[in-house]
C-alpha cells in the first residue's frame, strides 16, 4: 500500500526533478523501450527503431520496414507503465503510432494522521501518432500530436502535446546528431488547478565503432537533457557493445537526479525479434526499475 503524500507529492519531485505545482503528467518523462532505458535513456540519437520515436519523431524517416513493440515498465513504488508502438507506410509518407499507459494501485485515502479510509487507483493515457519529411538525403525532421490524459481519484484531466525532432545523419562517417522539443501543448485544470506539462528539450550525438576483427560494434552516444520549467539539466551517455549482431551487452549514465542514476541492460536479436531488458538503479532505498521490450520486424 502506498501513501498518498509520499507518491503524489515527493516522489515527482525527487525522481524526475520538477518542483511540486510547475508541471503535471511526469508519466511522460519514463523511458520508452528497454534498449533507450538501458543507454542511459536519451533516445533522441542512435538508435534508429520504432522505440526512438517516443523521444525524436524525426528517426520515423529511417523506419522502412513495419515494426511493432510492446514493452512493459515495472517501476518502483508499484508503479507500472505499459508501452505500444507500430510502424507503417501510407500515402508515400511514414508514420507511427506509440501508446502509453501508467498506473499506480491501491494508492492510501488519509484525511489525517490516523488509519487508512480507502483506496484509489491513479491512472495516465497518451497516445500519439509521428510523421516526417527529409530535408535531404542526410537531414530529417518529424513531428508528434499526442492525446493525454490522467485520472487522479474523482479528478481528471485531458488535452494534446506536440513533439518535433531533428535528425542529421552521417555529418562525418558513423557520427549522427539528434534533437527534440517534447510535450509542448496543454491540458485542462485537474480540479481548478492549472497543469503545465514537462516541457522537455534534447539535443545528443552518437557514433558507431565496426570492430570487424571481433565480429561486432561498439555505440557510444551522449547527450544533454533539460526541463525548461526548472533549473536542472541532465547529461546523459551510453554505450553498447553488440556481438555477431546477435547479442548486445548495454550501460547507461544520466546526471542531475537525487534518485537516480544508472542504467544497464542486454539485448538479443533472433530472426526478426529484438528481446531487449533494462535495469534502472534508484536511490533513497527507493528500489529499482526493469523494464522489458519485444519488437518485431516485417520484411
Amino acid at each position: 500500500m502506498k501513501r498518498l503524500l509520499l507518491l503524489l507529492t515527493f516522489l515527482p519531485a525527487l525522481l524526475f526533478a520538477q518542483n511540486a505545482g510547475e508541471a503535471g503528467f511526469s508519466f511522460l518523462k519514463i523511458g520508452f523501450g528497454a534498449r533507450n532505458i538501458s543507454l542511459g535513456d536519451l533516445g533522441v540519437v542512435g538508435i534508429n527503431d520504432v522505440s526512438a520515436v517516443n523521444y525524436n519523431p524525426a528517426v520515423v524517416n529511417d523506419l522502412n520496414n513495419t515494426q511493432i513493440i510492446i514493452g512493459h515498465n515495472s517501476y518502483i513504488q508499484d508503479m507500472n507503465s505499459e508501452i505500444m508502438g507500430a510502424s507503417f507506410r501510407m500515402f508515400g509518407l511514414p508514420f507511427a503510432i506509440t501508446v502509453n499507459t501508467t498506473s499506480i494501485n491501491d494508492i492510501e485515502i488519509h484525511s489525517g494522521p490516523w488509519q487508512g479510509e480507502g483506496t484509489f487507483n491513479a491512472n495516465y493515457f497518451f497516445t500519439g501518432i509521428s510523421t516526417g519529411f527529409e530535408l535531404n538525403e542526410n537531414i530529417s525532421t518529424g513531428i508528434t500530436v499526442k492525446y493525454l490524459y490522467e485520472n487522479l481519484f474523482s479528478d481528471e484531466s485531458g488535452g494534446y502535446g506536440f513533439d518535433i525532432g531533428l535528425r542529421y545523419s552521417n555529418v562525418i562517417k558513423n557520427l549522427n546528431l539528434g534533437a527534440s522539443l517534447r510535450n509542448l501543448g496543454s491540458v485542462n485544470e485537474l480540479r481548478n488547478k492549472v497543469t503545465k506539462l514537462p516541457v522537455d528539450f534534447r539535443i545528443g550525438a552518437s557514433y558507431s565503432f565496426n570492430l570487424k576483427t571481433i565480429n561486432s560494434e561498439l555505440l557510444l552516444l551522449s547527450g544533454f537533457q533539460k526541463y525548461t520549467a526548472v533549473d536542472n539539466s541532465h547529461i546523459h551517455v551510453g554505450a553498447e557493445f553488440l556481438y555477431n549482431n546477435l547479442i548486445s551487452i548495454r550501460a547507461g549514465y544520466i546526471t542531475g537526479y537525487e534518485a537516480k542514476d544508472l542504467t544497464a541492460g542486454f539485448g538479443i536479436n533472433w530472426n526478426l525479434f529484438n528481446f531487449d531488458y533494462a535495469f534502472s538503479n534508484f536511490t533513497y532505498n527507493l528500489g529499482s526499475a526493469h523494464t522489458i521490450s519485444v519488437m518485431y520486424t516485417f520484411q
